[in-house]
């Protein structure tokens, strides 16, 4: 038994801050290639090879509410594996794997069209269809061996805990049913497949089918595994045929339909943000808090299909010009799940905002901090930052003033909770034994070195923690000014900004190698010298003073930071340098396009306009979809793009990224109730339209190319424009 804080108890291996086990070292299961194919609706998803498989023992399967349901699914026809012919997703929530037979005694190859559907929406639904293309009668066995080991989904990609001893088996007659429950302590889950036409007969964990059919025939199965109603989607409903056939009700291309849309002589342009909005709209959350439903983006397929603090606000944030509603989605949530009280294990502090929420076996045990889990540093500034945006472009002063208690929670942890040593600046160090040791952005174990390679010592204020207070109390200060009619807060808000931006540009900034700024300071004030891609954010807060802003914008296109596809996260003079490294190497979109809207503000228009363009070559590298991370090598030495080995695809903030991108191109924002347009479109992309877009209480269109643009409001009401 181990025993973890704050009282539980669990009979699970004790792991680590990051997910792994700790003690003996143990092999990771296998992943499923990097053809797999996942199917998602809402924090639902089911992850197979493009076959359609999930093999035992991998990290596939089908997992609902961070619950393993199914580790088990794989088809077999005469006992051999169906050969692949193309597998795809369709939409998110759908796809198709078309195959077909491998050679065997009495049935030669090919002589079978096979073909899996698979949906997800109130419950899994798979249909198997089996139609022979042999000019006499056939017959074969289709097996399908199911297995659940009800995994929690931290467990999945590590060491999976048996809990065979807690699962039960009931007893099938007609082969209709496969079901297994799972009950231990007070959680519970259980794994309930119908079958349609019934199985001929159930051998412990596998269905039969006997198949006999004739020329040109067709037969088929359709399989059902009902889902645990969930709070945070809202499915697609109906017969799969109906689904794949587009003839269901789609709440995605419902949602899509009532967007802006962008078009451009940039054929892959216009491509990536049409993959953008697919993209966000699969990865919409749904949620009702306080009697109102609104949506937000989760931060990524699969594994992070859950509400997280920094991750949905960055993308809401991108998002802003073309969904809004995704924004006050996000604010809403997390507000209402902010932080009231002291908890050392789940690191959570009056007026905080949560880093990630879990609703698994090891959470909802006490085993992990994710009920909700709060170590992060940034989020409570970005929500600020957000609120304020929001407000930009809506005017919303109703949803400002309903959220004014969560402000001022918020802006009393950045003062008192977030200055953990009374020093002005927002440092970070976990208390909890299952926290991350890096709370800010670069949350990985190793992604805060100094330029020598050495760990920092606890606690550390990262600059672009410094740089988000900064702006986010800038924005408050206005927010002061405007719809909370508080004179005297605006007025202290600007007092502590402009006094930490003298002090941050005395403590962090570090002459040496040409000027930048360094990463952090440690627990002891010493500068971490390292050289990072952070230097973007700093631009995009504000806190750098404009002559300084000539040096960031030369160190970030550097060969040692520059790839040609992106900017690196650390620079390739670093002794710690990996172009494979998490933190320590590799290009990060959503990064990136903080450092164009950084550069871009500071009048930096070409410099933004070759890291913007760098970036779309790399979307179109991966079918116009920014992963989450690509590696550092040189664009010249591979002439292809090369991802981080583990990337998650689709990930919010990589998918948004390319919205911040255009809006840099145009000079996009709203100032004083207006929308202006400052146009600087390279080139290489010509014309961009954007039509229908809102902001300020309007739909709009903006006409842009080189530096002219013109902004009409669709009701006829002038905008301004600049160019």
């Amino acid at each position: 038994m181990a025993v973890f804080r704050p009282t539980p108890v669990s009979p699970f291996p004790e792991t680590g801050g990051d997910g792994s086990q700790q003690g003996e070292a143990r092999a990771l299961p296998p992943e499923l290639g990097p053809d797999a194919i996942a199917v998602v609706s809402g924090a639902t998803f089911m992850y197979s090879d493009p076959a359609g498989d999930v093999p035992a023992g991998t990290v596939g399967g089908l997992v609902h509410r961070d619950t393993r349901l199914l580790s088990r699914w794989e088809l077999t026809l005469d006992g051999r594996s169906p050969l692949v012919l193309r597998s795809t997703s369709l939409e998110h929530y759908l796809a198709q794997f078309v195959l077909t037979n491998a050679p065997q005694d009495g049935l030669p190859a090919n002589a079978l069209g096979i073909r899996r559907l698979r949906a997800i929406g109130d419950a899994l639904h798979e249909r198997v269809e089996v139609q022979s293309y042999l000019p006499h009668h056939c017959q074969f066995e289709l097996r399908l061996a199911v297995g659940a080991d009800f995994a929690d989904l931290f467990e999945v990609k590590s060491q999976v805990f048996d809990r065979q001893q807690w699962i039960t088996r009931q007893s099938v007659q007609d082969g209709r049913q496969w079901s297994v429950r799972y009950e231990h302590d007070e959680f519970r889950a259980e794994s309930r497949l119908i079958a349609n036409p019934p199985a001929d007969r159930v051998e412990g964990d596998e269905l039969v089918w006997h198949v006999d059919i004739d020329p040109l025939q067709e037969w088929r199965v359709d399989l059902r595994l009902a889902l645990e109603p969930d709070d945070i989607s809202q499915p697609v409903l109906g017969d799969i045929g109906e689904v794949f056939h587009r003839r269901a009700p789609d709440p995605s291309r419902e949602w899509l339909a009532s967007g802006a849309t962008l078009r451009s002589d940039n054929q892959a342009l216009t491509r990536t943000i049409r993959r953008t909005a697919e993209d966000l709209a699969a990865l919409r959350l749904e949620l009702d808090v306080n009697g109102e439903r609104v949506i937000l983006p989760a931060a990524g397929m699969p594994w992070f299909l859950t509400l997280f603090g920094r991750d949905t606000l960055i993308t809401a944030y991108q998002a802003i010009a073309g969904a809004p509603r995704l924004a006050k989605g996000a604010l809403l949530a997390l507000a209402r799940l902010q932080g009231r009280r002291y908890d050392d294990f789940s690191d959570e502090e009056p007026g905080k905002i949560l880093h990630e929420v879990r609703k698994g076996e090891l959470t909802q045990q006490g085993a992990r901090p994710y009920r909700p889990y709060y170590g992060t540093a940034d989020a409570t500034q970005l929500w600020l930052i957000l609120l304020s945006e929001y407000w930009r472009w809506t005017g919303d002063d109703e949803l400002v003033r309903t959220l004014r208690p969560h402000v001022s929670a918020a802006l009393d942890w950045i003062d008192h909770h977030g200055d953990r040593d009374g020093d002005g600046y927002v440092e970070y160090a976990t208390r909890s034994p299952q926290g991350l040791g890096n709370q800010c952005w670069r949350d990985s174990p190793d992604g805060v070195r100094f330029a020598d390679g050495r760990i920092p010592v606890l606690p550390i204020a990262t600059c672009e923690l410094q740089g988000y207070t900064y702006d986010a109390k800038l924005r408050l200060a206005e927010l002061a000014d405007g719809p909370l009619a508080d004179p005297a807060l605006a007025t202290r808000l600007r007092h502590q900004a402009h006094a930490l931006f003298d002090r941050f540009n005395a403590d962090f900034w570090i002459d040496a190698r040409g000027g930048y700024y360094a990463v952090g300071l440690d627990g002891d004030k010493n500068r971490i010298d390292s050289m990072t891609s952070n230097l973007g954010h700093l631009l995009w807060s504000g806190i750098v003073p404009p002559q300084r802003a000539v040096d960031l914008a030369r160190q970030l296109l550097t060969p040692e930071m520059f790839t040609g596809w992106g900017v690196r996260t650390l620079s390739r003079a670093d002794a710690a340098y990996n172009p494979l490294g998490y933190h320590l190497g590799t290009v990060w979109p959503h990064d990136n396009a903080l450092a164009v809207l950084g550069l871009s503000r500071y009048g930096h228009r070409a410099e933004a306009n070759r890291i913007a363009l760098a970036m779309l070559d790399a979307a179109v590298q991966f079918d116009h979809r920014l992963p989450e991370a690509l590696s550092g090598l040189f664009r010249d030495r591979t002439r292809v793009a090369v991802p981080y080995p583990t990337a998650c695809s689709p990930q919010a903030w990589a998918a948004a990224a390319p919205v911040s991108l255009v809006r840099a191109m145009l000079g996009l924002d709203v100032v004083d109730g207006g929308l202006v347009v400052d146009p600087a479109i390279p080139p290489e992309i010509g014309r961009i339209v954007m039509d229908g877009f809102p902001a300020c209480g309007r739909r709009w269109r903006i006409d842009a190319a080189g530096t002219s643009g013109r902004v009409e409001a669709l009701d006829g009401w002038p905008g301004q424009a600049r160019g």
